[in-house]
């Protein structure tokens, strides 16, 4: 049998700026409905780790990183549209 894919997210947010707590609402909603038990977020703060945020090349949030599986992706906004924001991820075949 072999093991289910696992997708990681990385989530940058700026501290709880309304936009961010929307973005990783609707992240964690998107996964618990379509990727339940086969996936990981990382949630970075800017304000509290901005080199970070810069040497990754954020400059805007929320953004969200696809970091696993390949190829990596990248969305900026509050993920509010989740059939976009599937098919931005390559996710769309796992949409009802």
């Amino acid at each position: 049998m072999s093991q289910a894919v696992m997708f990681k997210f990385r989530l940058y947010v700026a501290a709880d700026a309304l936009n961010s707590a929307q973005a990783l609402g609707n992240l964690t909603a998107l996964c618990r409905r379509h990727l339940p038990d086969r996936h990981e977020i990382e949630i970075i703060d800017v304000f509290r780790e901005p080199k970070r945020a810069l040497a990754d090349g954020i400059f805007m949030t929320p953004t969200l990183v696809k970091l696993a599986p390949v190829p990596s992706r990248t969305i900026v906004g509050t993920l509010s549209q989740t059939q976009l924001v599937m098919q931005a991820l390559g996710l769309e075949a796992l949409a009802p």
